[in-house]
């Protein structure tokens, strides 16, 4: 590894940790184990913690139950096996007169690393055994080995960085700081994208002192502003690598301006339509309820985005009842407006089907121009396609899609088969984004040019119900324009929600009883099973049978699962609905969706197996009619997280604070999993800590990429954002 200055640190990646001075193929394995095989990847290893030596602690100072940092000389080492044959060393540490018993359980090799006149530093909080102090599994690190070699005088009396060491392969903290300070020596300064200008304005040091101040600060407060600017530089490739991917789908993309008008927007329940009026004044004026002022707004940008020729990349993001699918049909309303078709994809067909249900029932009455039929004009024409279709039904949609006769199309992933063409697709609604991929947004975009014979690309409309908190939406969704309904509607009253013991179920069982002799009906959902939907379906018949023959007899039960053919979903949701069935026993396949509003109790067994999201989405299927509804969670949590989730539901209705506390208990790393797409960069960022960081760092990409499309000129740029995408993503975004 040569010395330079103002190095890249994409170069830094190309050079393996085999370089470094007295790294042999022992260490190199070690550190594989850790996915460190660069001098780039040990850089970006960040410490744990850190121990402050100035504030290091006698032994005859120790106070138990505070983290500390000792300095001592091993006096005597024991090993031995315990009963349940665990290995435990015991080592007794003296400092002056003082000394301390630590032990190390399952960390065998401790026996050798701190043999006798070894001194070194012990990390960790002392407790009271047996009436004595001592301290167990701290972290250490050896100063002076028991022949009396100095590891390295110049490490010695300073803030030391802990780092996370493996001890299987036998390397410690203090060996993973020696290899990155001689990496940092040697790298010199490192270049910096940022203008000094730009760091100024964002408040940030730069690039080679962030590094140093992370791994080697002289002060604790030098880690600071050092974390300060590698969370921003994290969150900056990852919001440029999103504004590239939404711009180069866009650099050749034939979209539709749509011929729409924001005053039909402002059409109200009752009011007087004319023959020539849009289906949009007409739908509004017929519906049942006023736009909220979050649905008006919404609509407004949507609209707004449907105007221009540039597609749509929106995502609509509302809490459970706040009125999307009103938005989404409005929208697609405007589509077929302008004489196109439109598309709605769910994710299961039980919410196809219902969304189906209730589209077909929203746009009863509304009628558009055809040619080809007497009198000029036929009802809109509602279908669904999903997987399990018979053949000559579904031949019969997808020749009405092809023809223009279908206007607007529900279904599964069964919509993205090859088979499936439009004459002319204007727009496409993702509902439930979060469990669709990159890759299945993009083949629905791609419908409207190569699958339709207008040739031209959609604009699109993403759902989500699961509330994501704002810096989440930035993250997973930066590609996509975010608008947010924060109202519900007028006279919607709130869910009472209760906690309920396995020794207080009744109580639930008789509020079911109570809203069925009322008229109403009730949920009752079956405890989420590890395993499969089979496994699942069979619980729920059995609870079924069980409710039915006890708590329940008497009342009209039915059940709903995954399992079950589509037919008898159907038939048995419609039952349901009319009030045929008093209670609807299911799995999860209720989850979103399912809208009847006689349904006042919901009932969730073993509740705290379930996440928060999905807990607020189940309770979300009552309160959506006049009467009062309730939820009852039952059952009793044996985990502290279990415990927050249903206290946490008991506490709020607010979806997006719930989202929060989700966040919060889960942490970002789950979260980053539904990227679905390139590495990981927060290796330091907190999306809850962070949200300003992020913001800027959201901004400040839209302005590199708007005033230089591509990164055209910032050569050095496009070569460090390759280091955190796969090499198809970086073909994609940067070709010619």
């Amino acid at each position: 590894m040569s010395e330079t200055s103002a190095r890249q640190l994409r170069a830094l990646a190309d050079v393996p940790v085999t370089k470094l001075a007295h790294l042999g193929e022992k260490r190199a394995k070690a550190l594989a184990q850790m996915d460190i095989r660069s001098v780039f990847d040990l850089l970006t290893t960040y410490p744990r913690r850190y121990v402050d030596r100035s504030k290091q602690v006698d032994l005859s100072d120790l106070t138990v139950g505070e983290d500390v940092a000792i300095y001592g000389e091993v006096q005597s080492t024991s090993s031995r096996q315990t009963k349940n044959g665990k290995s435990l060393v015991e080592v007794v540490v003296r400092d002056g007169d003082a000394t301390l018993r630590i032990v190390f359980f399952n960390q065998a090799w401790r026996d050798r690393q701190l043999a006798v006149g070894t001194q070194a530093l012990f990390f960790g909080t002392p407790t009271i055994f047996n009436g004595r102090q001592q301290m167990t599994n701290p972290v250490v690190d050896v100063v002076v080995g028991a022949s009396g070699e100095e590891r390295d005088p110049s490490r010695v009396g300073r803030i030391v960085s802990i780092y996370p060491a493996s001890g299987k392969a036998g390397l410690t903290s203090w060996e993973m700081g020696g290899f990155v300070e001689e990496s940092l020596r040697r790298a010199g300064d490192l270049a910096d994208f940022l203008s000094v200008e730009q760091r100024q304005r964002l408040n940030l040091v730069d690039r080679s002192t962030a590094y140093r101040s992370i791994h080697t600060p002289h002060e604790l407060v030098d880690v600071v502003p050092a974390r300060r600017r590698l969370v921003f530089d994290e969150f900056l490739r990852l919001q440029i690598i999103l504004a590239l991917r939404r711009q180069r789908l866009e650099v050749d993309a034939a979209g539709v301006a749509h011929s729409v008008n924001e005053a039909d927007l402002d059409a109200t329940p009752g009011a007087i339509t004319g023959e020539g009026d849009s289906l949009v004044r007409r739908f509004l004026a017929g519906h049942r309820f006023h736009l909220t002022g979050a649905q008006r707004r919404s609509l407004g940008e949507i609209f707004s985005d449907l105007a221009s020729v540039r597609p749509m990349h929106r995502l609509l993001q509302g809490d459970v009842g706040s009125g999307k699918t009103t938005v989404a049909l409005a929208a697609m309303l405007a589509a077929l407006d302008g004489g196109r078709q439109a598309a709605l994809m769910a994710p299961t067909e039980v919410l196809a089907e219902q969304h189906l249900v209730s589209l077909r029932r929203d746009v009863e009455g509304l009628v558009r121009a055809d040619s080809k039929v007497l009198g000029g004009e036929r009802p809109l024409n509602v279908q669904l396609v999903t997987g399990r279709m018979k053949v000559a039904e579904r031949r019969r949609v997808l020749q009405g899609l092809e023809n223009g006769q279908v206007d607007i199309v529900v279904g599964t992933h069964a919509l993205l088969t090859d088979d499936v063409r439009f004459r002319a697709l204007g727009l496409v609604v993702i509902d439930e984004q979060h469990r669709f991929g990159v890759e299945q947004r993009a083949v629905l975009r791609d419908k409207g040019r190569r699958h339709s014979a207008e040739g031209r690309d959609p604009d699109l409309l993403v759902m989500t119900a699961t509330p994501i908190p704002r810096t989440a939406a930035l993250v997973l969704f930066g590609d996509l324009d975010l608008t947010i309904l924060d109202e519900m509607p007028r006279g919607r009253i709130p869910i009472a929600t209760r906690h309920l013991a396995t020794s207080e179920q009744e109580t639930a069982w008789r509020a079911v009883r109570e809203a069925v002799a009322a008229g109403n009906r009730a949920f009752v959902v079956c405890p989420l099973v590890e395993g499969s939907e089979k496994i699942e379906a069979t619980s729920a018949v059995a609870e079924r049978d069980r409710l039915e023959a006890g708590e329940l007899k008497g009342l009209r039960i039915g059940l709903l699962h995954g399992q079950m053919k589509s037919a008898d979903k159907e038939y048995v949701m419609e039952a349901f609905r009319a009030g045929i069935l008093d209670v609807l026993v299911a799995t999860t396949v209720i989850e979103v969706g399912v809208d009847v509003p006689e349904a006042t109790v919901m009932v969730i067994e073993d509740a705290w197996r379930f996440g928060i999201a999905q807990l607020h989405q189940l309770r979300g299927r009552v309160g959506r009619g006049a009467d009062a509804s309730a939820c009852y969670l039952l059952g009793d949590p044996p985990t502290p997280d279990g415990i927050t989730r249903v206290e946490a539901l008991e506490a709020s209705t607010d979806g997006f604070y719930l989202a929060e506390v989700d966040l919060d208990l889960r942490g970002e790393g789950t979260l980053m999993g539904a990227r679905q797409r390139g590495r990981s960069d927060l290796r330091l960022a907190s999306l809850l800590r962070d949200a300003e960081i992020l913001a800027l760092a959201h901004d400040l990409a839209g302005e590199l990429v708007a005033a230089a499309p591509f990164l055209v000129g910032h050569e050095d740029l496009i070569e460090e954002l390759r280091l955190f995408i796969d090499d198809e993503d970086a073909d994609f975004l940067f070709k010619s």
